[in-house]
């Protein structure tokens, strides 16, 4: 199945993002844009359509922080004139996110012109949001096409290029989580997309020097590289391609973050921790023998499902009853099946340390994130002890996949 759109990126974009619009027909706007991302990109986007004669509404979203949740989406929703437009997102990933729920739920579509190489959401299906406290992805649309301005990209600040690195590192990871939940748990799964989205995450860490030099080349590689993890999701369908345990302990520190409206660090960012935790957590899988396996799973004993359940209420409170529904395969399993789970484990134990195997060691990751100037610790990202350790032992519950994070708790590995 071909979900390509048009991409550009490079000197020329939005000459090339004026001439496609002509091409197509296209000549009414709503031009969606933050306080930052509207003087880097957005007012030259405004004059060269206006220059043109074209219809153009701006919505310039203000704040500190915009997020992707119910107020930002309600208030980009009132802006919109009823009229026939074409959404433009001017911006990185919550910019992204906000436009393509919107323009999706009313019918409209929008073109994504990025302002920084920060996520790798911007040619994928889903959006991440931020409703009634809980993050979740929500298939909306794909953009129709994707003008990217490389001098903009390039001059992003430095956190948010580290941040598309961190995110795009995370793939190692996910794809990991991928291979795994399809081994143990029967999970759908694609080579394909698979081996592009990996070799997407091996050449970042290629260039990272380079990326840390901030060359030209070097962000649009690794801006092609986001543009190719949004495509693996967008083929797919879902996330799985690029959201493993790395990216639901993410959403979970950044969950806890907004509930006490608190300044939630980038999601490349926090990927990129716990890209480096969970990749330790591999590799204490790739160092473990089958006997070793065999003797921990056997201390393991079947979880109570009203103690499960109370767990998820105490940890997640009011969205819990949105967890539980979706968590019941892991949390309801009758004492046979999950004896069976555990014998599976075992018989596929050759297959998890190859899987294990394909995940650099966390010190790799630590290196790469230190060249670009990412943040490498949680406490990094203003969280204290408990928060990391809630979201390290509860994130997993978020998803119904099979990742490290599940297999690590079952193992008993700390």
């Amino acid at each position: 199945m071909d979900v390509r759109v048009p991409v550009y990126i490079g000197n020329q974009a939005i000459p090339e993002f004026i001439r496609y619009c002509k091409q197509h027909g296209l000549k009414e706007f709503l031009l969606v844009a933050d306080e930052n991302t509207y003087p880097a990109l957005g007012k030259a986007v405004e004059d060269a359509l206006r220059a043109e004669g074209m219809d153009l509404l701006t919505v310039v979203l203000k704040g500190q922080e915009v997020q992707a949740n119910e107020h930002y989406l309600v208030r980009l929703l009132l802006s919109y004139d009823l009229k026939a437009r074409t959404f433009l997102a001017v911006g990185s990933g919550t910019i992204t996110d906000i436009t393509r729920f919107v323009s999706h739920r009313i019918g409209r579509e929008f073109i994504s012109l990025p302002t920084a190489p920060s996520v790798d959401g911007f040619t994928s299906i889903g959006a991440p949001l931020v409703v009634g406290g809980l993050k979740q992805t929500i298939i909306c649309q794909a953009p129709r096409a994707v003008y990217a301005d490389l001098p903009t990209l390039a001059a992003a600040p430095r956190r948010l290029i580290a941040a598309g690195v961190g995110d795009l590192l995370g793939k190692y990871v996910s794809i990991a989580d991928w291979k795994l939940g399809s081994l143990l748990w029967g999970e759908r799964f694609d080579e394909g997309i698979a081996a592009r989205m990996l070799g997407a995450a091996q050449d970042c860490a290629a260039h990272a020097s380079d990326i840390a030099g901030g060359s030209m080349e070097s962000i649009r590689q690794l801006m092609d590289g986001l543009i190719e993890s949004g495509f693996g999701m967008l083929e797919f369908g879902n996330s799985s391609p690029a959201g493993g345990a790395e990216h639901q302990i993410a959403h979970h520190w950044e969950m806890m973050m907004l509930a006490d409206q608190r300044h939630a660090a980038l999601h490349g960012a926090k990927v990129g921790v716990a890209t480096i935790i969970t990749a330790g957590w591999y590799a204490q899988v790739r160092g473990m023998k089958k006997s070793e396996a065999a003797r921990r799973l056997e201390k393991m004993q079947l979880p109570k499902l009203d103690e499960e359940v109370s767990r998820i209420k105490a940890i997640f409170g009011p969205i819990a009853d949105e967890i539980i529904p979706q968590q019941s395969e892991f949390i309801s399993m009758t004492p046979s099946r999950f004896e069976a789970v555990k014998a599976d484990i075992l018989e596929q134990w050759d297959g998890v340390l190859e899987i294990a195997g394909e995940v650099p060691a966390a010190g790799e990751f630590s290196s790469w994130l230190r060249m670009v100037g990412g943040l490498l610790k949680a406490a990094e990202l203003n969280l204290s002890e408990s928060e990391v350790r809630l979201a390290l032992d509860y994130s997993h519950f978020m998803r119904k996949r099979f990742t490290i994070n599940k297999l690590r708790l079952w193992l008993g590995i700390a």
